[in-house]
């Protein structure tokens, strides 16, 4: 089509490559809003297959008429172009662009010179183009683009969040292992937690690098495209996504287990720790395979699209949702039995009224992260719910990614019981290499260290038996030494 009247040129503004880029630009915000929505990338995708083929076909069947001047037609990625005489070319805009399917449209432009070629950019092979009018999706897509930047700012929170949980947490199990006075099975339940807390970490961090990964490299032909969609549908993707669900769930129940390990410790006066700690195993590992293996497999039956992180069914979700959420409403009434054994047993000392109120309060504090009572705001919220919907995921992800964080800092780091053994080990260490410690150099501490504790097979330290502090002694400890 042939028209006199054209919005005016740019030889410099717009090229091919710049057409190219409109299109990148399109799928990579349809790609990234399938993420959220679905398969936006995949039908576009399918509709450009579809126009590319037409056009093909059209060129293929309509050859040049007469004898006449003719720009040769063609497809360039963007829109088709047909044979063309001299003069202004308009086409319209191209028919898969979700936004000319709502009823809207728009002309693209070319210049055929007199010649018989394409008007090109100057100083460029690059044949010129007008598309301002099919550039307007932009504009129907600016909402996805706030969403995208809202969607970053998130994952970067969240990202340090379980960043600085992962360190913490690892730090943490160490230190619980290795002190073998603290093996009991309140601290082997805490290992358990800090366990599933670094998985769940350690599984998404993983998930975030891969999704970087397949993403960011704008592909820039159709076989690209191809690419990204097949790394969608591929097992590897589900597979991570399962695992993902699995150490969310055991997460949620090892948060449930401290509950009831805590409750039934106010509730009973004699336990069976041993017996218990089997018990809470199964609880805790077993219980997310019950309905993470249900879901993998009706998944598959019945919603077997993409990488399995779109929720169409509502239904088919609840499969985890439910056992979830069931775990977090149970947890939070062991939670107000829970204070209120304690507020019974405080007033049972006949402390004042500010004394035990104080003692409720930052008891409550220190339950919240280790029950993960926060979840509760939350867990009957509906996902679907549109108002709002961003604060809700900013505030939950953030408590969500630093609760690792704070259980280890609150259960660990700033336990008196740990704090205790550490002093004892270093009081220990620094007493029994206390003189060779001083005669080493420098660059060589290590190795005498361990060079003077093989010096002194006939006597050790037993650490299975308390130490008595006495106040009087330079290092603050009173050992007692045995001979072998």
């Amino acid at each position: 089509m042939v028209t006199t009247s054209i919005p005016s040129f740019n030889r410099r503004g717009l090229s091919h490559w710049h057409i190219t880029q409109s299109v990148l630009l399109l799928l990579m915000v349809l790609l990234n809003k399938q993420m959220v929505m679905g398969s936006g990338l995949k039908e576009t995708m399918r509709k450009w297959s579809e126009y590319r083929a037409n056009c093909t076909n059209m060129l293929a069947n309509k050859s040049l008429q007469g004898t006449g001047v003719y720009c040769k037609g063609s497809f360039d990625n963007f829109a088709c172009w047909p044979h063309s005489p001299p003069g202004i070319v308009s086409i319209l805009c191209p028919s898969y662009l979700p936004i000319f399917t709502e009823g809207r449209t728009g002309y693209l432009y070319r210049n055929c010179t007199d010649g018989g070629t394409w008007l090109t950019i100057e100083n460029s092979s690059e044949i010129w183009r007008n598309h301002s009018e099919c550039a307007e999706f932009s504009h129907h897509f600016r909402p996805q683009e706030e969403e995208k930047t809202w969607q970053l700012v998130l994952r970067i929170v969240y990202t340090i969040g379980y960043s600085l949980s992962l360190s913490s947490l690892s730090l943490a199990v160490i230190i619980l292992l290795l002190l073998r006075k603290l093996h009991c099975t309140r601290n082997f339940i805490h290992i358990n937690l800090f366990t599933s807390f670094i998985l769940r970490a350690v599984v998404i961090l993983a998930k975030e690098i891969i999704l970087y990964e397949t993403y960011s490299k704008r592909p820039k032909d159709e076989t690209g495209w191809i690419y990204i969609l097949n790394s969608e549908n591929s097992p590897f993707c589900r597979a991570v996504q399962v695992f993902m669900h699995y150490l969310i769930g055991a997460n949620a129940f090892w948060l449930l287990v401290e509950g009831i390990f805590l409750h039934t410790l106010l509730v009973t006066p004699v336990l069976s720790e041993k017996r218990l700690l089997k018990k809470y195993m199964v609880i805790g590992w077993g219980t997310p395979i019950m309905f993470v293996v249900p879901w993998a497999v009706t998944k598959a039956l019945y919603e077997n699209e993409g990488c399995w992180r779109r929720n169409t069914n509502m239904g088919i979700w609840w499969i985890i949702r439910g056992p979830i959420r069931f775990s977090i409403a149970v947890n939070f009434y062991l939670f107000i039995k829970i204070l209120k054994l304690l507020l019974w047993k405080l007033k049972a000392e006949k402390m004042t009224f500010n004394d035990y109120k104080f003692r409720l309060a930052r008891a409550t504090l220190v339950l919240i992260p280790l029950m993960g009572i926060h979840e509760i705001v939350f867990a009957f919220m509906p996902d679907e719910q549109i108002k709002g919907r961003y604060t809700r995921s900013f505030i939950q992800l953030t408590l969500t990614s630093f609760q690792g964080f704070l259980v280890a800092v609150l259960y660990c780091f700033a336990n008196r019981e740990v704090k205790t053994e550490l002093k004892k080990r270093w009081q220990l260490y620094l007493f029994a290499n206390h003189f060779d410690y001083r005669e080493c150099i420098v660059g060589q501490r290590l190795r005498c260290l361990g060079k003077y504790s093989k010096r002194r097979p006939t006597h050790y330290f037993d650490h299975r038996k308390p130490y008595v502090y006495t106040g009087t002694t330079r290092i603050g400890w009173d050992m007692k030494t045995e001979t072998k």
